[in-house]
């Protein structure tokens, strides 16, 4: 019982540092920012920042690594007695109103700048985020095409071309803050018709 509170204490300690580092990321960007300036934050010293992260660079991967443990949300399995068409309009809601908040675009716009200086970091990134929300994606069509709802030869190419319609209207208005965020209107009619778009490629010809 009590190795099992000491490892929760040290899980909550080191998701309250990603809290506190991610702040200071976006305010100073990963150059400026410093292991003194978090540490201060926390109310610590830089030691214990290091007894949990060993540079700037393993705390900033941690972070990255972070921002991808979303995808449950979005790519549920679908529900009891729910159509295809819902299951995608769905996908199509969740993925718009996690992908295109304020708050997702400036961690989005920090990590692809640092994407520039660490390639890695931007491989991290893309492999735990959007390839493996594309993966999950295809598993889904991949079920639907057995059960007689799609047909398309490649599961990752029609997972792409799904997510592409969802968010091809809005992702680059909102990326270079040319719009506001979305009414939830506009998310559902922009899932709905994402969906109708797809299954007019995708859908089983009867």
């Amino acid at each position: 019982m009590e190795l099992a509170k000491t490892r929760l204490d040290r899980d909550a300690r080191r998701e309250l540092i990603l809290d506190v580092a991610q702040g200071v990321f976006l305010e100073e960007g990963f150059a400026n920012a410093s292991m003194s300036t978090i540490a201060a934050r926390l109310g610590g010293s830089k030691g214990t920042l290091y007894n949990y992260f060993k540079s700037k660079d393993d705390l900033f991967n941690a972070y990255v690594e972070r921002r991808c443990l979303w995808q449950d949300e979005i790519f549920a399995l679908p529900l009891d007695n729910e159509t295809p068409p819902e299951t995608l309009r769905r996908i199509g809601r969740a993925y718009l109103t996690r992908v295109l908040p304020d708050i997702h675009l400036r961690n989005f716009r920090l990590i692809s700048a640092e994407a520039e200086r660490s390639p890695e970091i931007g491989r991290t990134f893309y492999d735990a985020g959007p390839r493996k929300g594309a993966e999950r994606v295809a598993e889904l069509l991949t079920g639907m095409a057995k059960d007689g709802h799609l047909e398309f030869d490649d599961a990752m190419d029609a997972a792409h071309q799904f997510l592409g319609l969802v968010q091809n209207r809005y992702f680059k208005a909102r990326l270079c803050n040319a719009i506001p965020e979305l009414t939830p209107k506009q998310i559902e009619d922009e899932a709905a018709l994402a969906t109708r778009t797809f299954l007019r490629a995708f859908g089983a010809r009867r």
